[in-house]
């Protein structure tokens, strides 16, 4: 049987009360009430009894703006998808949307194209608000709406770098670098053969 320890002061050698830690009386902060002091082995400064003011979002601002403001206040912006190039220029309007002096959807007549397009603007909440003017050349029609989505995406950065962080989780301001590879000499494309025939 394993007597029962009492562990009371009394009891105790003195280098035993040594070991104990010395009890504290908690000190407060000038001017801070009980109710507000803060929590014992806190690393983050949380008060008791009081809620913490939500902290405000940090802007992300962008390293370099590749997008142009203009005079008029309208910007532009330059964006590429495999062969195409995209001119784009936003300003202030009704949502209007030309491309070549064309209507939007006339020369973007299928729906995922438009709504690539339109997807910035959604993100941002100036869909509707903004008029887009673009010139496209070069490559296909996918290859120029991804084109015109980098375009205005610069372009909207120049006008407001504190959408940055918007558009760059959105991954709207990254330059899709994928192109169609080569063709190759001794082959029929750029890594199909041409059919091997024993005899």
């Amino acid at each position: 049987m394993v007597p029962d320890i009492n562990l009371d002061d009394a009891n105790l050698n003195p280098i035993d009360k040594d070991a104990l830690p010395a009890e504290q009386p908690a000190v407060l902060a000038e001017g801070a009430s009980q109710e507000g002091a803060p929590v014992e082995g806190n690393t983050l400064g949380l008060t008791l009894g009081t809620e913490a003011a939500p902290e405000e979002p940090k802007v992300r601002l962008p390293a370099t703006i590749r997008g142009k403001v203009q005079p008029d206040g309208s910007a532009t912006g330059t964006g590429r998808r495999k062969t195409a190039v995209a001119r784009v220029r936003v300003s202030k309007g009704t949502g209007k949307i030309t491309v070549n002096g064309r209507e939007f959807a006339e020369y973007f007549p299928v729906e995922k194209n438009r709504l690539l397009i339109e997807a910035p603007l959604k993100a941002l909440g100036l869909f509707g608000q903004v008029d887009l003017n673009v010139r496209a050349s070069g490559g296909g029609v996918n290859g120029q709406a991804g084109a015109v989505v980098l375009g205005l995406a610069r372009a909207v950065q120049a006008m407001t770098p504190e959408l940055h962080g918007i558009l760059s989780d959105g991954g709207y301001l990254t330059r899709d670098d994928r192109m169609v590879e080569r063709k190759k000499y001794g082959h029929k494309k750029a890594r199909r053969s041409f059919q091997f025939s024993k005899r």
